[in-house]
C-alpha cells in the first residue's frame, strides 16, 4: 500500500508564520500524529506533500522512511495528489490523509482498507449534523455517484448531512488516470480531489464507504480555536486510557500528556499537571496539583507535591518532592528522600534517606546516604568559566546558610556549622566551620529619622 499525506496549505486562519501542519497538538506536530498513525498500517511507501514552509516542513518531521514532494503552485487537494504519482508503487492501493487531521485512527483506516478491497474506490464518509462547508455525498439508492464541494452545491445537496471527509484508498493505477483528467471548472478554480469519485463511477467502479467510530476523527485544523479544541478531545482521549488502567484523575478534564505516560497500579494525579516527553509512574506515586513532569522516572509510593518542576531525573520508591521544588536534567534521588520547598537541583545525585528541605541550590553535586541539608545551603559549582563538583559523605550533616566552593568534599559523618563558608575539604567525623567571632558594641545606637523641616 501507498500513502499519500497532504501537508501543502498555509492555514490562514492560524495567523502564525509556523506551517499549519507543524502546529502542536499534546507536544507533537500536527502532522506528526499523521505519520505514526499511517506507520502503523506498515505500508510500503508513504509520500507526503508540502509546500508552504518549504523545507521546514521535512526538516521538522523527518524519517528516513518518508519521501516527499513539493506542491509550488498550491492548486487543489487534487494538483497535491499528482505531485506524488512520481514516487507510488502502481501496483499498489494508494491511501490519502491529511496532515492537519491528526485524530484519525488505523483501526477507523483498517476498515476503509478493508471495505474498498484491491479493486474499488473507498470513501471515509460521516453524518454531521451541521455539514456546512464540507462536500456532500450524493448517491443514488444507496450507491455512491459523486461529491459536491459545498460552495458548488444547491439547496437540496446542501441539506444532505453525510460528508466526504476527503480521506480515500483507490488503485493506483485507477487513480493516475482520473486525476490526469480533473478540471478546474469550480468556484474555487481548484483541482478537487474528489472529482475523481465521479470518474470512478464513470468508469464503472464501484464506490464503497466506511464511517469512523467518532466523527471527531475526521475534523481537521484551521484556526488556533479548532486546534484547541482538538487538543482537549485528545487529552480527553488519553484520560480515559488511563483511567481505565485504574489512575485516579481528581479532573480527566484538566490533564494535559505531551508524550508517553506510563503509570503502574493506584497512582493518583491531581489537577493542572503536565507531563512532557517520557515519563513513567511507579505503583502507588501520586502526583500533585500544578506539576510539570519532563522525560522523568518517578519510583513507586513517591510523592510530587503541587507546584513542583522535574526534568529528566530519576525519583527513588517512596521520595517526596516539593511543594515548590525544581529537580533540573541529572538530578537522581534514591529512595525515601526527602527534596523539599524552593530546593533547586542539577546533576545532583542523593543516596537514600538523605533530605534538603528548605530554600537550597546543589549543582553537580554528589550526596550520600542520610544526608541532612540545612535550609540555605547552596554548592558553588560555577566559576563563570568553568563547573566543578560537590562530594558530600554519607551520614554528613551540613548547616543551614552554607556555601560549599566546589571541587571540595565533607567527609563521611562531618558536620558543618550554620553559616559556613567551605573553600577546603572537611574531615571525616569533625565539627568544621567559618565564622568571625561575634562580638556586641556598647557604643551603638539605632539611628534615629530626623524630623521633617517646616516650610
Amino acid at each position: 500500500m501507498n500513502v499519500v499525506i497532504l501537508a501543502a496549505g498555509m492555514g490562514k486562519r492560524m495567523r502564525s508564520d509556523l506551517p499549519k501542519v507543524l502546529h502542536p497538538l499534546a507536544g507533537r506536530p500536527l502532522l506528526a500524529h499523521v505519520v505514526g498513525t499511517a506507520r502503523s498500517l506498515a505500508p510500503g511507501r508513504i509520500v507526503i506533500v508540502y509546500g508552504h514552509g518549504g523545507e521546514t516542513v521535512p526538516r521538522t518531521i523527518g524519517g528516513d522512511d518518508l519521501r516527499w514532494a513539493l506542491q509550488e503552485p498550491q492548486l487543489g487537494t487534487g494538483h497535491a495528489v499528482v505531485q506524488a504519482l512520481p514516487h507510488l508503487d502502481p501496483a499498489a492501493p494508494t491511501l490519502v490523509l491529511y496532515g492537519d487531521v491528526p485524530l484519525i485512527t488505523s483501526e477507523t483506516l483498517a476498515r476503509l482498507l478493508a471495505v474498498a478491497g484491491a479493486d474499488r474506490l473507498g470513501l471515509l464518509t460521516v453524518e454531521l449534523a451541521d455539514p456546512s462547508g464540507y462536500g456532500r455525498i450524493v448517491r443514488d439508492g444507496t450507491r455512491i455517484v459523486r461529491v459536491v464541494e459545498h460552495k458548488d452545491a444547491d439547496d437540496a445537496t446542501r441539506a444532505i448531512r453525510e460528508v466526504n471527509t476527503g480521506i480515500l484508498v483507490a488503485p493506483t493505477a485507477a487513480l493516475a488516470r482520473w486525476l490526469g483528467a480533473l478540471s478546474n471548472d469550480n468556484a474555487q478554480k481548484e483541482y478537487y480531489l474528489t472529482d475523481v469519485v465521479a470518474a470512478a463511477v464513470h468508469d464503472g467502479m464501484e464506490v464503497a464507504s466506511a464511517q469512523p467510530a467518532d466523527a471527531c476523527e475526521t475534523l481537521g485544523v484551521n484556526s488556533k480555536a479548532q486546534l484547541a479544541a482538538l487538543e482537549r478531545i485528545f487529552q480527553g482521549r488519553l484520560a480515559g486510557q488511563l483511567m481505565d488502567q485504574g489512575v485516579q484523575l481528581a479532573d480527566p478534564s484538566r490533564l494535559d500528556v505531551r508524550g508517553e505516560l506510563n503509570c503502574g497500579r493506584d497512582v493518583t494525579i491531581d489537577v493542572n499537571c503536565v507531563f512532557e516527553g517520557r515519563v513513567e509512574l511507579g505503583d502507588g506515586a501520586s502526583i500533585g496539583a500544578n506539576c510539570v513532569i519532563r522525560d522523568t522516572r518517578i519510583g513507586a509510593g513517591a510523592q510530587v507535591l503541587p507546584f513542583t518542576l522535574i526534568e529528566q531525573s530519576s525519583i527513588g520508591a517512596r521520595a517526596r518532592i516539593g511543594p515548590y521544588a525544581r529537580l533540573r536534567p541529572g538530578t537522581e534521588l534514591g529512595e525515601e528522600t526527602h527534596v523539599g520547598n524552593f530546593v533547586e537541583m542539577k546533576n545532583t545525585q542523593m543516596a537514600a534517606k538523605s533530605k534538603a528541605n528548605h530554600l537550597s541550590y546543589l549543582g553537580d553535586t554528589v550526596v550520600g546516604e542520610r544526608v541532612n541539608i540545612g535550609a540555605g545551603t547552596i554548592t558553588c559549582n560555577y566559576d563563570g568559566a568553568n563547573k566543578y563538583r560537590t562530594v558530600i559523605e554519607d551520614d554528613a550533616f551540613i548547616g543551614s546558610d552554607t556555601q560549599l566552593v566546589a571541587p571540595v568534599r565533607v567527609g563521611r559523618g562531618a558536620t558543618l556549622g550554620a553559616g559556613t563558608t567551605l573553600t577546603r575539604d572537611a574531615p571525616e567525623h569533625k565539627l568544621t566551620m567559618s565564622r568571625t567571632q561575634q562580638t556586641t558594641v556598647e557604643s551603638w545606637e539605632r539611628p534615629a529619622k530626623k524630623p521633617a523641616r517646616k516650610p
